[in-house]
């Protein structure tokens, strides 16, 4: 089997497993969704970057000496429906980057990066996120049962706080933050958020 380089190579239209995913090498950034070969955007630029950093720093700071991890992208998550247990590399069809993702359960932790759902996710929208890829993820993560979903919007500032409902498996959007707001996670209610902070130029 020849060595997968460029994305020429990848049949766009196929499906594929995590195990294939392993043995690519490509320039490109792409992530496995249910087996489909999606490109991420573009690098993210300044405005993005910034946020990610500003909440790398207060994560980090939080969780010092605690259970639970964050990570920033890149950082791969491989998901699967919440009632399947642990799967083989070749079982897993969706391999997701989350620009920040925090995990409490130390045994989804490997070299690769979490296998299974993390606690909490935070995606810090671009310019080229499309509405069908925002919308993908939000079932996707609430599939996997991923507790808490942030959706950051950098330009209009505003935090969109989704919980999962553990009775429905859906996520119901909790709060919307904007202005001089204290976000707060709902898995985490002794973490705060300054949303000026976070914001600023």
């Amino acid at each position: 089997m020849p060595t997968i380089t460029k994305l020429s190579q990848l049949d766009l239209k196929g499906s594929y497993s995590y195990a294939d995913y392993l043995t690519w090498h490509l320039n490109e950034t792409v992530e496995l969704i249910k087996g489909n070969v999606q490109l991420m955007s573009p690098a993210p630029n300044v405005k993005h970057q910034r946020i990610s950093w500003r909440f790398s720093g207060r994560l980090f700071n939080y969780f010092e000496n605690k259970t639970c991890s964050a990570f920033a992208a890149p950082f791969d998550v491989r998901l699967y429906n919440r009632n399947q247990s642990l799967l083989a590399n070749r079982e897993i069809t969706t391999v997701v980057q989350p620009d920040i993702c925090v995990i409490c359960d130390p045994d989804k932790l490997d070299e690769q990066g979490c296998n299974g759902a993390p606690d909490w996710i935070i995606e810090i929208l671009s310019k080229g996120n499309s509405k069908k890829e925002v919308k993908t993820k939000h079932a996707l993560y609430a599939e996997s049962g991923v507790k808490e979903y942030w959706l950051v919007f950098p330009y209009e500032q505003v935090i969109n706080q989704f919980v999962l409902n553990g009775q429905t498996d859906q996520y119901q959007l909790t709060n919307s933050y904007a202005g001089d707001d204290i976000a707060v996670p709902y898995i985490f209610p002794d973490l705060a958020i300054d949303l000026e902070a976070l914001f600023k130029e």
